[in-house]
């Protein structure tokens, strides 16, 4: 097959994954092997790809890749999930584009728009990712409300009920006024804003006096059942027993007092309005207070709050302050800074609001999923997360986990005529323990209601481990045994609480194991001005943009250069193109090897035998370097290693060295060594840039069909030596120094030049390839070199190149003295240190002895620059 001058990405991408996915090359199911397991994070039904899924799934497709070709059984679960509030939201906009709204709907309506939705748009990304080069078993596509994942919701929801870890009851909970539901607390960011503070005027009843609150938020004193204030503050011992009128609302309050008050806040006077504050609904609920909820479920004043009926909360605000100022009630304003809590998904504030909700008591689970984090047997990448983990777990507070939507797992709750309820699995076991609980053996379904709410998403996916492979519906079957516990957890630090933690107490509590053994954070990808990458800024790159203009390949190994695990991630298109760039090296490095003949009577060059072992043993040592960076997790560490190893070591050194002369041909033994590694490094290569990697292994040799080289086997020699290595590199720094002497001198390469090594020869056995990659007519050992020459130092050994009249005198003699006065400095810095008493006596002796061995390189290279200058001069 011809080879094209230039790599296509778009030519060879599409093809070698249909290739993949018609050969089934990444189906897994359980054998004899050691099994390499990953589960997707499911990114949402309707969603699209951005930036973090292309890190997160770049990671998650190197190690699984990898993990195929050491042999393991690697198993990469791909799957969506449901995404409640945000699918609903869509679904509640395209209605309401159709002039439809979803109170106007049955729930059944309003889940035939939501599964057509869901139909429609959803596995968009799934397809996205096979762009990336995702290798998944797309054979095991799931989703969170599939059958069995559907069925194992409800079955943990009956189980954890039945132990009486799910309860029921009105609760303070974090409202969403434009999603209309609950959310957790770690669905709440806090962000720091500019506001007011209000001091209010309530009239003391039956004085001519008033106390003072100061309050953020003016517009909820519609709510207000009492004031508080603190027994030992001095500055208003006259309101104790007192009672005062709520301002505007005429309201007569009682005052209370409670330790709880801060002195210092305000004036200490604190108004209590337990349906819309946490602290204050813990004074409410200590000192029996009435509860006024004011609000509606949007955020709208409702009947209750008397005033502003049917006004939203922040035009409330608005209109009450010119209200109270007008009724002479307003005492003054100030600014202040505070936090206010955000919906996460919708960025409306949250309203603090009583509600009846389910919750799960999670002090058994945080129990049960804490040490084996601490005790490292189920370990972060990188670690420092722990701490985090640690204050989360050890602050927990109960999950509440239903939410007031109807897209979603229904809670299966039914509740009974004459009040309570039962938990069941479906309608049909509801009815029959109804039946058993009222004792009426003629209750129908039609007596029985089940409960509106659904349960929060993360409900689903923190079974993902287990449901994934049916472990909930049939503990211990086959690939329960097999596939669990799974490898490794590829993830944001940003869903710590929201989805590890949680996974590992599901884990623990369904299985009595761990749902991974390690976990990899990935860092926030920001861009290259460190700003988070969002549509507002219009900084955010779209990603298939990318793919099409720098290849899969290139796009993975950008992302991947700037992707340390944990930190953030900043990234730049042109990391890309430098991705683009190593695809090209790698296509015309192929090229080059593929254009040379063999040439079976052709002599056996004396620097090919030196070229092959080196590279042998240099490919060696960075396969087991890149061996022990996956091992840690540092992925762009071995990136680079393998970079480096492939542009340095294998182009710019190995194929320059046995590379032809113009018109000859090639050993056929260094032609074979050389196509032998260059296969090992296309191996290496595969899991960062699977594309062009497919496109060459074909190439190399004719392949049966189905043959890839997703599912080589990556053995490597262990053997390395140190020393040919060590050697190798001094001959590397002779031939370097001898181009510099050359550019600098602006001596042509076809000119050749002499190389005299004063004393010994220590690089005898490299002569070979230091004549052919410099041009030399000659190594010569001498006693004295000849005068004139340009000389350098490696070590204590003396290299010269005699120059005879081509350079020019002057400039060699200020460029030596720069050398020799810069050597002088760095001896004297290494004879202060020698000399300071506290040093010696408290220094390892191996660190003596090297900077003593310092010293004694520095003046033999200051010696022999004395000389050089003194020979040029006397010349």
């Amino acid at each position: 097959m011809e080879l094209a001058s230039k790599y296509s990405p778009a030519d060879v991408e599409e093809k070698w994954y249909r290739y993949w996915m018609s050969h089934e090359l990444f189906s897994s199911k359980p054998d004899d092997r050691e099994p390499y397991t990953i589960v997707i994070p499911p990114p949402n039904v309707t969603g699209v790809l951005h930036m973090g899924h292309m890190l997160n799934n770049t990671i998650q497709d190197i190690l699984i890749r990898r993990a195929r070709m050491e042999g393991k059984n690697a198993c990469w679960v791909p799957g969506t999930d449901h995404a409640s509030i945000a699918t609903e939201a869509k679904v509640v906009n395209k209605l309401a584009e159709q002039g439809i709204k979803k109170t106007d709907l049955t729930r059944e309506e309003f889940l035939r728009h939501a599964w057509d939705w869901t139909h429609e748009h959803g596995g968009i990304i799934l397809k996205q990712l096979r762009r990336l080069g995702a290798s998944c078993d797309w054979n095991r596509t799931a989703f969170t409300m599939d059958e069995i994942r559907s069925q194992s919701v409800l079955k943990v929801f009956n189980d954890l009920h039945e132990k009486g870890l799910i309860y029921r009851g009105v609760r303070m909970v974090n409202w969403d006024p434009k999603a209309l539901t609950a959310v957790s607390d770690e669905e709440v960011i806090y962000k720091e804003e500019h506001g007011k503070l209000y001091y209010l005027r309530y009239k003391v009843e039956g004085e001519d006096t008033y106390a003072v609150v100061a309050t953020t938020r003016p517009e909820t004193i519609m709510g207000d059942v009492a004031m508080c204030i603190n027994p030992n503050d001095p500055k208003n011992q006259r309101l104790k027993g007192k009672k005062v009128v709520v301002p505007l609302v005429n309201r007569v309050i009682p005052v209370i007092e409670d330790d709880y008050v801060d002195i210092e806040f305000g004036t200490g006077c604190l108004k209590v309005t337990p349906a819309h504050d946490v602290n204050d609904y813990m004074l409410g609920e200590k000192y029996n207070l009435p509860v006024i909820d004011i609000f509606n479920d949007n955020g709208t004043i409702s009947e209750a709050g008397e005033l502003y009926i049917g006004m939203d909360r922040f035009d409330v605000r608005k209109q009450i302050v010119v209200d109270l100022v007008a009724a002479g009630l307003m005492e003054k304003e100030e600014s202040y800074t505070n936090k206010v809590g955000y919906s996460e998904r919708t960025h409306v504030v949250i309203e603090p609001k009583l509600s009846m909700q389910w919750f799960l008591r999670m002090e058994h689970l945080a129990e049960i999923a804490l040490k084996p984090v601490m005790d490292d047997e189920l370990k972060f990448y990188p670690p420092k997360y722990k701490n985090t983990y640690h204050h989360w777990m050890e602050n927990i507070k109960d999950w509440n986990i239903s939410r007031q939507l109807w897209w979603g797992h229904r809670i299966p709750a039914w509740y009974l005529p004459e009040g309570g309820y039962v938990v069941a699995m479906n309608e049909r076991e509801a009815l029959d323990k109804a039946k058993a609980k009222t004792d009426n053996p003629n209750l129908t379904l039609n007596d029985i209601r089940q409960d509106e709410d659904c349960l929060d998403t993360w409900f689903s996916s923190w079974l993902w481990p287990i449901s994934l492979f049916n472990g909930i519906l049939d503990s211990g079957n086959e690939e329960m045994k097999y596939y669990y516990p799974t490898s490794d957890l590829v993830t944001g630090p940003d869903i710590i609480f929201f989805w590890v933690a949680r996974m590992i107490m599901a884990g623990y509590e369904y299985e009595n194991d761990m749902p991974f053994r390690n976990v990899y954070f990935t860092g926030i990808v920001r861009d290259k001005l460190g700003r988070k990458m969002s549509k507002s800024l219009g900084n955010s790159p779209d990603p298939l943009e990318l793919i099409d203009r720098y290849g899969a390949d290139g796009v993975r190994m950008g992302m991947m250069l700037s992707a340390p695990a944990g930190n953030d991630i900043l990234f730049d298109d042109a990391l890309c193109e430098q991705g683009r760039n190593f695809n090209n090296k790698i296509w015309n490095a192929f090229r080059l090897i593929k254009g040379w003949k063999t040439d079976d009577d052709a002599e056996l060059p004396a620097t090919a035998n030196v070229a092959v072992n080196w590279f042998e043993s240099m490919q060696n040592k960075v396969a087991l370097e890149i061996a022990d960076l996956f091992g840690k997790y540092r992925l762009s560490e071995a990136l680079m290693a393998i970079y480096k190893l492939f542009w340095d070591e294998f182009s710019s050194w190995y194929l320059e060295i046995i590379k032809p002369a113009y018109g000859k041909g090639i050993h056929r033994t260094v032609y074979g060594a050389t196509i032998c590694f260059f296969d090992n490094l296309l191996k290496l290569l595969h899991p960062f840039m699977p594309f062009i990697t497919e496109e060459l292994w074909q190439q190399m040799y004719p392949r049966e069909e189905g043959e890839s080289i997703t599912v080589q086997f990556l053995g490597m020699d262990t053997h390395v030596d140190e020393e040919l290595l060590s050697k190798f590199d001094t001959a590397k720094e002779v031939i370097s120094n001898i181009r510099t002497i050359r550019l600098q001198k602006n001596v042509a390469q076809k000119e050749s030049l002499e190389l005299q090594i004063v004393g010994q020869n220590p690089v005898a056995e490299f002569s070979p390839v230091i004549t052919k990659m410099c041009n030399l007519s000659g190594i010569n050992v001498v006693e004295t070199k000849s005068e004139g020459a340009a000389s350098f130092m490696i070590g204590t050994t003396e290299y010269a190149v005699p120059l005879n009249n081509m350079i020019d005198i002057g400039v060699e003699i200020i460029r030596l003295e720069a050398e020799l006065k810069h050597k002088e400095g760095f001896l004297q810095g290494v004879l202060k240190k020698l000399g300071n008493e506290k040093f010696v006596s408290n220094a390892p002796a191996a660190v003596l002895e090297m900077e003593r061995k310092k010293q004694a390189d520095a003046e033999s290279i200051i010696n022999s620059l004395k000389e050089n200058i003194a020979a040029l001069r006397k010349g």
